[in-house]
């Protein structure tokens, strides 16, 4: 059994022991409990239940395992040529690592 869940706005495909890496959840804090309601699709061992736009009962209970998981360095470099101008960043998104307890439909 394993379901489409929208997690803040990004869609993953949720099972049963499977962890994943989301968005930054701002209030989560480690062993927390977390249910998400807007689940788009249900597959019940073959028997496919779609949402309009969402499954109605249906959730997804995680456990966060780490609240806040920095992902890799991302650089962005600028340059335009013949003229000197060089810039370099960088980035790190942040993700919190959740583990899918069990799927409810």
């Amino acid at each position: 059994m394993y379901a489409i869940v929208e997690i803040n706005g990004q869609q993953f495909k949720a099972e049963e022991g499977k962890k994943l890496f989301v968005a930054h959840i701002q209030a989560a804090e480690a062993n927390q409990t977390v249910e998400f309601e807007k689940v788009l699709l249900v597959d019940n061992d073959g028997t496919i239940n779609v949402g309009t736009p969402t499954v109605a009962g249906a959730k997804v209970v995680c456990e966060v395992i780490t609240p806040l998981v920095k992902g890799e360095k991302v650089l962005v470099f600028h340059k335009k040529r013949r003229k000197g101008h060089r810039k370099l960043k960088g980035h790190r998104q942040q993700f919190t690592e959740v583990t899918i307890k069990n799927v409810i439909a």
